[in-house]
């Protein structure tokens, strides 16, 4: 699992990004799942790191999901018509 920190904003989002995505290639799972709960203070960057997590997933053939999407979040990615991309894990 991937695990976002408690503050992603654009401050933080390329360090996280790449290592995020570094963890993803290195997990021999089909299937991805980023927790994004414990996010407490966050910016749309928050959505851009997720959305190259899951480029990056499918890039790889994995399947992708997000736990934990705070309703702030989810509701911008809702704005932003990017909601159905960050499907939520069972």
């Amino acid at each position: 699992m991937l695990v976002l920190p408690a503050e992603l904003t654009h401050e933080q989002a390329a360090a996280c990004s790449r290592m995020l995505v570094q963890a993803l290639r290195s997990e021999p799972a089909p299937e991805v799942v980023a927790d994004a709960a414990p996010l407490q203070r966050f910016d749309s960057s928050a959505l851009a790191v997720l959305l190259e997590c899951r480029r990056e997933s499918l890039l790889l053939r994995k399947t992708f999901a997000v736990h934990g999407l705070p309703t702030r979040l989810r509701d911008l990615a809702a704005l932003y018509g990017v909601d159905e991309l960050l499907p939520s894990a069972a």
